[in-house]
């Protein structure tokens, strides 16, 4: 049943619960002020009023409600509804999380006018007992193997070309430095000619058939290369063509990796010799399998936690925190790929994404009822002491980048990751731990969480 609240003389106010996230208020605004709000309107009107007969200030109301009376209503509801929504809200004891829903009747002078307002609202939320979460966290574990991985990665990221020796016939591997010219139907066609360009065998970066013929060749030899354009061809003029390059290889390159031994250790950083380069790369594994391993387990305790506490979800804020999603996803991808494609993933996302935003919801409003349980705050030196962080991160002052923070708007995401932070570290204490292989059911799960 709806329950009225005390409210102003002119203003009454009855609140029903829907559920537990959802309130209807239905707002009676009394006939008097509705007829003051119609002279109000009306007095302001006529001092801008221009009407032909009447002089500035002079016009009738009756006139003017002949003229403009069809449209004042439209005013007085978005005026009466101003005024008295934020009155109605407090004295109903409510407080909304997301943008207010309101239905209103058609103004009339001399009569109640009533809307409606529906409010989402915080569901209660019990906190459980912390000491039954159960959380998974995965062992660390590096093997040599990836150790040698990495430092063979990096080789690999710094070998060099090496000219061959002339007589040297190229294989697949080759780097190939050559001029060539393009013709069809014996005439240079656009695009089809170069000099200086670089072609590594066996890449696969021409059209099918020109590498392949180039196999064998030799610096400061010419070759003639005959393909044929495929149908699927990016550029129409020459898609199903036939075509005749001439080509002249002025070198061929092998790709040379380094060795390794002290001295590449040495050319990766400041290192004395291969085994402190090798403890600064198993080192890095295992910070980043840790960093994973915590991850992991913080999911599995919100798993768990979200096991335990049951409670409905405002579906405005769903609604509210899944345009957020995608309004990210356009902007990771503007001008990275094609916008209709962006479109597509959009309404992909718009089709299937509502309960992964639920479930971010529901993390969300959780972790903050666990730290208003547990009072836990952020303080102002904290916030700070994370600028500071952010800005030897990013290379900048910590002044510019605070001054950027609060032009963005920045500084309630700071206080939530960092409320976050340490409510999961009050999880962590709470629960019982246990340590699962990686490839374990548990560990795979919270993975791929």
């Amino acid at each position: 049943m709806p329950e009225a609240i005390e409210t102003s003389h002119d203003v009454q106010v009855e609140c029903e619960e829907t559920s537990s996230v959802l309130r209807n208020l239905s707002v009676e605004v009394d006939a008097g002020r509705v007829g003051r709000a119609f002279d109000a309107a009306y007095a302001e009107l006529r001092k801008t009023a221009r009407v032909r007969g009447f002089r500035p200030g002079k016009v009738p109301r009756k006139v003017l409600e002949q003229m403009y009376g069809a449209q004042m209503p439209d005013q007085i509801e978005r005026s009466l509804v101003s005024e008295t929504i934020g009155e109605a809200i407090e004295r109903a004891e409510v407080a909304p999380i997301s943008e207010p829903d309101i239905e209103a009747q058609r103004p009339e002078p001399g009569q109640v006018f009533r809307y409606t307002v529906r409010v989402e609202v915080k569901p209660e939320i019990e906190v459980p007992d912390l000491s039954q979460l159960v959380g998974h966290r995965p062992s660390v574990h590096v093997a040599e193997s990836e150790v040698e991985g990495e430092i063979e990665q990096m080789r690999d990221r710094h070998a060099q070309w090496v000219e061959e020796p002339e007589e040297t016939e190229a294989a697949d591997g080759h780097s190939l430095v050559m001029d060539f010219v393009g013709r069809i139907n014996g005439e240079v066609f656009q695009g089809g000619s170069a000099e200086g360009a670089e072609l590594q065998l066996g890449s696969g970066t021409m059209v099918p058939g020109f590498e392949d013929q180039l196999v064998g060749v030799k610096a400061g030899e010419e070759r003639q290369v005959e393909v044929t354009f495929p149908e699927e061809y990016g550029s129409a003029d020459i898609s199903g063509q036939d075509a005749v390059f001439d080509c002249k290889v002025t070198a061929v390159r092998r790709r040379e990796l380094p060795e390794i031994d002290d001295e590449f250790a040495k050319d990766m950083g400041d290192f004395d010799d291969l085994d402190a380069f090798r403890s600064q790369i198993r080192g890095d594994l295992e910070g980043r399998r840790a960093s994973q391993a915590d991850q992991a387990l913080d999911q599995s305790l919100m798993e768990c936690l979200l096991g335990l506490c049951d409670f409905d979800v405002p579906p405005g804020v769903v609604d509210r925190q899944l345009q957020s999603q995608m309004q990210s996803l356009y902007q990771q991808f503007q001008g990275r790929m094609p916008d209709e494609m962006i479109q597509q993933q959009l309404q992909r996302m718009q089709e299937e994404g509502r309960p992964a935003a639920e479930r971010r919801v529901r993390e969300i409003l959780v972790m903050e009822a666990v730290a208003a349980d547990r009072e836990i705050e952020v303080s102002s030196d904290e916030v700070d002491e994370r600028i500071q962080e952010m800005a030897e991160a990013q290379g900048m002052e910590a002044a510019q980048l605070r001054q950027t923070a609060e032009q963005q708007g920045w500084f309630p995401a700071i206080e939530a990751e960092l409320r976050d932070k340490k409510v999961y570290a009050l999880l962590a204490e709470s629960a019982d731990i246990q340590e699962v292989e990686p490839d374990s059911p548990e560990g795979e799960e919270e993975a791929e969480g």
